[in-house]
């Protein structure tokens, strides 16, 4: 009896630790670490052996990240914001999500960056012919689906066309077809200073611009209407921006976006935007340029002021307000010598050839001066060919501004030159050579309102 229960005990204890070890070679076998120093194996490691994988966890772009070696251009708008490399490349959020669900997300990532996919190395992945933005290269990756934006792309304004014209042709060349001539290191000059702010597609779909930080806008996301302020105003920000919004001391918002909240799309649509495939000089020989009577259609009747003066001037010589000037840039050096400051000025047309209807027109000062380029031992050789002061369309209008707002006095006594005692009032208006530096005298000889204005204003009444 006691024999029996001894061997019935053995056989229970035997058939108990076959159980254990069966479930611990189960246990092993489907999971275990293979790291036996490892205290607390984790079975599930994520998988960064892939393009996604990697730009999709935040705590491993910020261990694997190149340092900055140089901070981006903030272009006239001052510094650019900082963003750190691993905040840039980021794809989360609820802009990730929507790409996932796009069209883009299909092609996958190579399709797009080509590079190296299913890779832990990140020198690896980033290898060969890897592009970090591909609209750069439009006709090879954007035209499969978008055949028509690429083709008409090179007469897109954001190209950069108008300023490349001047460079080339104050270098001495003779238009912006022939800005592939300039030295190296000029083009290198202007592609580190100027270009900052002339786009390629994803700047304004996918990316910010480099004057904002650049990076991934949102997750990766494709922005058919590129937004307003992030995007359009980010790179006009000292002029359009800085006028459309009223940010200055003593102006207003424009009167399109406090009566009716226009964005810049709802004038500037995307047919002008994309460029219509017509090579142009510069913005104002464009076609597809919005123009006040547009909309306004009946301005020329619609008042004794507007018939009276609807081809004598722009628009803006009434119904805009003091905007943003600046002057004399030296590129990769101190910047605008003559800072950003509020001012208004009429002169003679500068844009005759374009505009030929038009006797006067608002002028801002630009950056342009002779040295522009000394850093790169560049001269302006034929720097008079266009004047610092340029046609402006300011984007700051109101219907009654310090010109309009007569009150009970008569409908010119705020705009007219009259001689009150020896002294000229309104003379402030008017771009006069007096009001010139040295250097650009000869540059705006011919848009100086001296010897242009009525004798009658400038007699002592």
């Amino acid at each position: 009896m006691k024999y029996t229960l001894i061997m019935n005990t053995k056989k229970n204890f035997l058939a108990a630790m076959i159980l254990i070890f069966s479930v611990l070679a189960i246990f092993i076998g489907n999971g275990c670490s293979d790291n036996n120093d490892d205290p607390d194996p984790t079975p599930t490691v994520k998988n960064y052996a892939s393009c996604e994988g990697c730009h999709t966890d935040y705590a491993h772009l910020q261990q694997v990240y190149t340092p900055d070696t140089s901070a981006p251009s903030g272009g006239c708008g001052g510094e650019a914001p900082h963003y750190e490399p691993y905040d840039r490349v980021y794809m989360g959020g609820a802009g990730y999500e929507d790409y996932k669900q796009s069209g883009h997300y299909d092609i996958g990532c190579v399709g797009c960056h080509n590079g190296v996919d299913n890779t832990e190395d990140k020198a690896t992945a980033h290898s060969g012919d890897f592009i970090r933005h591909p609209s750069m290269f439009a006709e090879e990756k954007c035209a499969s689906c978008h055949q028509s934006i690429v083709d008409d792309f090179e007469t897109n304004l954001h190209h950069g066309t108008g300023q490349k014209r001047k460079v080339t042709m104050r270098s001495g060349l003779a238009g912006p077809q022939e800005f592939d001539q300039l030295p190296a290191h000029q083009i290198e000059g202007y592609n580190a200073n100027c270009a900052t702010c002339h786009a390629s597609c994803g700047e304004c779909h996918i990316v910010r611009p480099l004057s904002g930080g650049g990076g991934l806008a949102a997750g990766h996301a494709f922005t058919k209407t590129p937004d307003m302020v992030n995007v359009c105003v980010t790179c006009h920000v000292s002029r359009g921006g800085h006028a459309y919004l009223g940010v200055a001391a003593g102006t207003e918002p424009d009167v399109h976006l406090t009566s009716l909240n226009f964005q810049c799309i709802d004038c500037h649509d995307s047919e002008e935007i994309h460029g219509d495939g017509q090579p142009v000089e510069q913005r104002y020989a464009y076609s597809k340029l919005p123009k006040c009577i547009d909309c306004h259609e009946d301005a020329a009747k619609s008042n004794n002021y507007h018939s009276m003066h609807i081809n004598d001037f722009n628009c803006q010589v009434c119904h805009s307000q003091d905007y943003n000037n600046c002057g004399s840039c030296h590129i990769h050096g101190d910047g605008a010598r003559i800072p950003a400051y509020l001012d208004y000025k009429i002169a003679l047309n500068p844009l005759t050839d374009l505009k030929p209807d038009i006797e006067y027109a608002t002028v801002r000062r630009a950056p342009g001066a002779p040295d522009n380029w000394d850093v790169y031992g560049v001269d302006y050789s034929n720097f008079d060919v266009f004047p610092t002061y340029n046609y402006t369309s300011a984007h700051n209008i109101l219907r009654w501004t310090t010109r309009t707002e007569t009150g009970d006095k008569a409908c010119f006594s705020n705009c007219h030159i009259r001689n009150e005692g020896g002294i000229l009032i309104n003379k402030e208006l008017y771009l006069f050579l007096e009001d010139l530096e040295d250097w650009e005298v000869s540059a705006n000889e011919s848009i100086v309102v001296d010897d242009a204005l009525p004798a009658s204003w400038f007699e002592e009444k």
